[in-house]
């Protein structure tokens, strides 16, 4: 197939992507090939968050909850700070606790096992992601209660321990803990900007699991092109005509092997003057302008091509920018989820035998 169609098949196919754009003629003795494409069937699938008024509820809710979960641990452990008498139910204990201890206490049980028990929601957040279709409440309000609950762990952790770290074991957790959390506060702040960034610097979005195959159909793109030059003929007429026209070719597919090619190969397309923009531009430029102004359809293909390429590492960025953090947040959970059961069951072994 011709890199003509072989360009048409590409851009065509992208809904976004369709212009009325001049397109070169194809060298009759180029045997047509039939080359698929990946089109795009549809947007990537994307669950931003961004913090609007749509999160007042929760926010109240997290204020409110955080109030009264204070207001039980000062009248559990220090009573005496309380500006006006307050007697908790029986089964809370008494108050202040016999032994100095937050944890083991019945109140700090509570605070733990709901900690524990939010940590585990979070956790099945992945599972609703996947399963879209389940009549359990909508993706973004799974992502707020996500969101919200575990920013509700912070005090009933801390109420939790008692503002202690206590030993090696529970030191370990709260490490984790922060980890955690830091790198969740990390990938809400970027889902703030770098969607809108994309929107703003990309004039169409790729399936980003599509673009490794897709960045190899430029490469093969810009080989049938460079095949079908090399076939091309000079223009019957003056011997000056014939030998400006043999020059444009000679110049284009110099251009195509020394620049589009390796760019269009490269893992990094950065270190490649077409990777900047500007350079690409006067890269262009420079050779329309060496050129005879027939070869410029051709040319154009060659630049929309490039175009393309650039257009899908600046995605890739800024989709690893989006995404990255969850390197550290989803490992880092698995092992505090963990750490925590593990710190749940040894409290209940230590329990149970002075009960």
């Amino acid at each position: 197939m011709a890199a003509t169609e072989l360009g048409r098949d590409f851009h065509g196919r992208c809904p976004s992507n369709r212009r009325d754009a001049q397109k070169p003629r194809r060298h009759p003795h180029v045997p047509r090939k039939r080359f698929h494409t990946p089109h795009r069937h549809s947007e990537p699938r994307r669950d931003p968050v961004k913090i609007d008024r749509s999160h007042s509820l929760w926010i109240l809710f997290v204020i409110l909850a955080t109030a009264v979960c204070g207001f039980l641990f000062v009248a559990n452990f220090f009573p005496h700070r309380l500006p006006f008498p307050f007697s908790l139910p029986a089964f809370l204990g008494s108050a202040p606790p016999l032994r100095r201890t937050f944890g083991g206490t019945p109140l700090g049980l509570i605070f733990g096992s709901a900690a524990f028990l939010i940590f585990l929601f979070a956790a099945a957040l992945g599972i609703r992601k996947k399963k879209r279709t389940w009549p359990i409440g909508s993706v973004q309000w799974w992502l707020k209660a996500h969101i919200w609950l575990t920013v509700l762990t912070l005090p009933l952790v801390l109420f939790h321990c008692g503002f202690h770290l206590g030993g090696w074991h529970t030191g370990g957790l709260m490490v984790l803990y922060a980890i955690v959390m830091v790198s969740g506060v990390v990938g809400i702040v970027l889902q703030q900007f770098v969607p809108g960034l994309m929107r703003e610097r990309l004039a169409r979005e790729f399936v980003f699991e599509e673009i490794p195959h897709l960045r190899s159909v430029l490469v093969q793109a810009v080989a049938e092109l460079r095949e079908d030059l090399k076939n091309e003929r000079p223009a019957v007429g003056t011997v000056s005509s014939a030998d400006a026209d043999q020059q444009s070719l000679t110049a284009i597919l110099r251009f195509a092997d020394q620049d589009c090619i390796p760019y269009l190969s490269a893992r990094d397309g950065r270190a490649h003057r077409l990777g900047n923009e500007r350079a690409a531009i006067a890269a262009f430029s420079s050779l329309r302008l060496n050129t005879d102004p027939k070869w410029k359809p051709r040319i154009d293909q060659l630049q929309k091509w490039c175009d393309e390429r650039r257009m899908m590492d600046l995605q890739t960025r800024l989709h690893h920018l989006l995404h990255g953090w969850l390197i550290v947040h989803v490992p880092s959970s698995v092992a505090l989820l963990v750490g925590t059961a593990w710190h749940a069951l040894a409290a209940v072994s230590f329990v149970s035998p002075a009960n």
